[in-house]
Formats: structure tokens, C-alpha cells, sequence
């Protein structure tokens, strides 16, 4: 079983999530419900979950800043939120893993999930990079946070040509000829890419920069051919919106 502490200010929230886990998500024990984040950090150091669920508003102290008090993070994080453009989008870059409100039953089992399967644990440095792009909330998001098995890479965007799909796991090939393999379907790649308006999704298995695209090549999905070499199928339900983008 995983021990999960559920942390958000409002009652209605902490009911709908409990009520939702225990109908969608019986591996999970909900051991705390807490109201404030200084009550939900006071049941982390004392209770010592595999997970939290932290809602990201809350008033007095906030879920960013309550994590700030760990030095080294030793549970899995689901960032609950309404929704918050720039916050979701620095958390989607750092990597970490976040529900939106009203939450979906789907979504919800898909995040538990990831948990169940022991993702490798969040580190401090993801969660500093986090703090850093919502202090500096006017810098252009340029790097991107890849998870791995040792831990994870900080990546500029532009640098990556190609992703490829590996079953739940995605290489991401360089300009420089080197491949990163991110401990991330390609799904979760691609909305992790999505804010750079060049990566494509053309094929179940493929995500391109079509800024490193040097042709494409007819055929009945057609292939693009890479800065790098490479060749890249396209599939045949994605072959007409990637035209319009050219």
C-alpha cells in the first residue's frame, strides 16, 4: 500500500480527493488529511508518506514554500491546483507531476500509477528550479528538466531533434549526437514540450523540433529526414495538420 497524506485548506477538496482515491486508486491509504501546509508538514516529518497530494494556494504558507523546508525530498509529490498558466507550466518543465481541479478520475489514476510503478523520487534541485522560475516569473522558459534513471538532466529545448518512444520510458536525440533516455512516456514528453511551439507530435512513437527538419519525403504518411540523419515516419492521421504547419 502506498501511504498517501492529502493537504489542502479547503474541506470540500480533501473529501472529493478521498472519496475519489478509495473508488479509483485502492492501492493508495490515506493516512492524514490536513488543512494548512504547516499542519501537512508537521504530519510529513512525523508520519512519513510514500506520497502527498499538496495543493499549491493556500493561505499562511503555500505548498511551494512548504517544501521548502526539505532538503532532500523522500515521497513522491501530486500537486493538486485551479488552474494557474505560468505555475503549471514551471511545474510541467521541473518535471514533477500535478492534477488539475476539479480532478479527473482518469488523471488521477494514470498520476497514482506512475507512484505504484516507483518512478524515481523527486530531488531538491527540480524543486529549486521550480522556486526559481515562479520567483522570476517574467524569464522565458528555456530548459527543460529530463528525469533519468541516476536522477535528471537539464536540457535546452532547442538542443533536442528528436524523442522516440520506448515503451514507458523516451530517448530525446541531441544536436550534439548524444541521447538522453527519460524515465517518461513520450506522452508526458510531449506535454512537457508543448510550450515550444516547434516540437510535433507525427507519429505514435515520434515528437520532432520541426526546426531541425531538413525535408520531408512523400509517401502515404511520408517521412521527415533530420538535421541529424535520421528519418522519421509520419503517420497517416497526422501527415495533413504537419503539412499546414509548413
Amino acid at each position: 500500500m502506498i501511504k498517501a497524506i492529502l493537504i489542502d485548506d479547503e474541506l470540500h477538496c480533501l473529501d472529493t480527493l478521498s472519496i475519489l482515491l478509495k473508488e479509483y486508486c485502492p492501492g493508495v491509504q490515506i493516512i492524514a488529511q490536513c488543512r494548512s501546509a504547516n499542519e501537512g508538514l508537521q504530519a510529513i516529518k512525523k508520519q512519513k508518506p510514500d506520497l502527498i497530494f499538496l495543493d499549491i494556494e493556500m493561505p499562511g504558507m503555500n505548498g511551494f514554500e512548504l517544501l521548502e523546508h526539505f532538503t532532500e525530498i523522500s515521497f513522491a509529490i501530486i500537486f493538486t491546483t485551479s488552474y494557474d498558466q505560468y505555475a503549471i507550466k514551471a511545474i510541467r518543465f521541473s518535471a514533477l507531476d500535478y492534477l488539475l481541479k476539479p480532478i479527473d478520475p482518469t488523471e488521477l489514476a494514470i498520476a497514482v500509477k506512475k507512484v505504484e510503478e516507483q518512478r524515481p523520487l523527486p530531488v531538491a534541485e527540480q524543486f529549486q528550479m521550480l522556486l526559481k522560475r515562479l520567483q522570476n516569473n517574467d524569464h522565458p522558459f528555456n530548459k527543460i528538466a529530463v528525469p533519468t534513471v541516476e536522477g535528471f538532466e537539464m536540457i535546452a529545448a532547442d538542443n533536442v531533434v528528436r524523442c522516440e518512444a520506448d515503451d514507458n520510458y523516451t530517448h530525446l536525440f541531441l544536436k550534439n549526437k548524444t541521447k538522453v533516455t527519460a524515465c517518461r512516456t513520450l506522452k508526458e514528453m510531449e506535454e512537457q514540450l508543448r510550450d515550444f511551439l516547434s516540437f510535433v507530435r507525427v507519429h505514435h512513437s515520434y515528437v520532432v523540433n520541426l526546426n531541425e527538419v531538413t525535408k520531408y519525403v512523400r509517401g502515404e504518411g511520408g517521412y521527415l529526414v533530420m538535421t541529424d540523419g535520421s528519418t522519421v515516419n509520419v503517420s497517416r492521421s497526422r501527415k495533413e495538420a504537419l503539412l499546414k504547419l509548413f
